[in-house]
């Protein structure tokens, strides 16, 4: 069973996939300037991803490091949002992000090679 993040767990664990192994006080400052948060938010945010066992939390200096990985999370999320919103059709779902946006023909190129790459 895969663990369940809620968006500001992810943005948390955003920060630690991007940066390593940062100290908790290195997420709290990047969280600090991209989101706004205070210090207290993200350290409270950081406790629940350990305590759900995604994050582990290592000495010196409050030093996080994921235990989840990321492609994991999104393929997990990915599956989630095709079965609740899709009705489990992936191609319901490839048929809608591509009615979002308009494609360069080099965009729709590579998309093209990466379906054919799964046949």
């Amino acid at each position: 069973m895969a663990i369940k993040l809620v968006d500001s767990e992810l943005k948390v664990m955003n920060v630690i996939w991007r940066l390593g192994e940062p100290t908790a006080k290195q997420v709290a400052e990047i969280l600090q300037a991209e989101v706004g948060w205070n210090v207290n938010t993200t350290y409270t945010l950081i406790k629940r991803c350990i305590n759900k066992g995604a994050v582990q939390r290592e000495e010196p200096h409050f030093q996080c490091r994921a235990l989840i990985d990321k492609a994991a999370v999104q393929a997990a999320a990915t599956d989630e949002l095709i079965n609740k919103i899709y009705d489990g059709s992936a191609d319901q779902l490839f048929a809608a992000l591509l009615g979002r946006k308009q494609l360069t023909e080099e965009k729709l190129a590579e998309l093209r090679e990466i379906v054919g790459d799964w046949q």
